[in-house]
């Protein structure tokens, strides 16, 4: 595996990041500690989560990823060989939300403890805050890269104006710059990426780490009728509308079609087409399994053709 370069920092990862979201949620802490232990145990190092994690679900209240892992980290001392990211911003409760300095540096403390580590090396905004100035954000960021708490910062699910907007205010002011972007970006959901988001990160040295890769486990293959829906908690919530579309059929098709010929699985040739694309540091997905996690982490060694790249990009466009 060779490593790839987050943005124009001096943090490298390899090309897949496991998605934190699970942990505490659909993997306990005993089948979490398990999926990490594998990651590590297999060459891997690049960790996403979220301090909103798992707030959706009932009687949780937030932070039970960051939780879980901070658990694996003092039990398992792998704490120096994994990138760390996680996310702020996202409505933990209703005043508990956005990018306020104030808010930043509350919220920080609160991820640092819970996750039982002394620095973030990711730290990202979940979602842009338009109630507040730039200045005001990155100048928080600035406070706590200083101050050793935080490595790097990125963001997610912001427009293409306002990450530039954020990118030019960082240079002019010497700040601290979004290293990355975390969009909504798989092969059933490819316009909200493409075009003048993509082609800014490209310009501006932004890596990539697209979330949803899989479409929600829609681009595993697993839901190929409105009965197999029911095979997870996520299935009718996300992957019915990718089984409604127009492409969503052809997609499946013609993932079915390049698995067969690399003897990969459909999640595998979903995941390489992302690592193929311009500007794409590592594509997030998560797993419940060790198979599942084995199955993912094999999509680093699957090495498509132009042909394949071609056939799967007209299925998808």
């Amino acid at each position: 595996m060779t490593k790839r370069r987050i943005g124009r920092s001096d943090l490298h990862v390899e090309p897949f990041c496991f998605g934190g979201n699970v942990f505490g949620w659909t993997a306990d802490e005993s089948m979490s500690f398990r999926l990490l232990d594998a990651f590590v145990d297999a060459g891997f190092d690049f960790i996403d989560t979220a301090d909103v994690y798992s707030v959706w679900v009932p009687g949780h209240k937030g932070g039970e990823s960051e939780e879980v892992l901070g658990r694996w980290f003092r039990k398992s001392g792998k704490r120096d060989k994994i990138v760390l990211a996680t996310k702020v911003g996202a409505p933990m409760s209703p005043e508990k939300k956005g990018l306020k300095a104030a808010y930043i540096a509350q919220a920080v403390e609160d991820s640092l403890r819970r996750l039982q580590t002394d620095r973030i090396d990711l730290y990202q905004s979940h979602y842009d805050d338009p109630t507040t100035p730039v200045e005001e954000t990155l100048r928080a960021y600035d406070k706590l890269v200083k101050a050793g708490k935080v490595r790097i910062i990125g963001a997610s699910n912001f427009t293409p104006a306002r990450l530039k907007e954020s990118l030019d205010f960082s240079a002019k002011n010497n700040l601290p710059r979004y290293e990355t972007l975390q969009p909504e970006y798989n092969l059933v959901e490819r316009p909200k990426f493409e075009g003048e988001l993509q082609d800014l990160c490209v310009k501006e040295e932004v890596g990539v780490i697209p979330y949803f890769s899989l479409a929600a486990g829609f681009l595993t293959g697993k839901y190929r009728n409105e009965q197999d829906l029911s095979k997870s908690v996520r299935g009718p919530r996300t992957a019915g509308k990718y089984l409604q579309s127009a492409h969503g059929p052809k997609v499946l098709a013609a993932l079915d079609k390049v698995a067969t010929a690399h003897k990969a699985t459909c999640a595998q040739v979903a995941l390489a087409w992302l690592m193929s694309r311009k500007g794409l540091t590592a594509p997030i997905a998560s797993a419940t399994t060790p198979e599942q996690l084995n199955e993912l982490l094999g999509a680093v060694k699957l090495s498509l053709s132009a042909t394949d790249i071609a056939e799967l990009d007209a299925a998808s466009a």
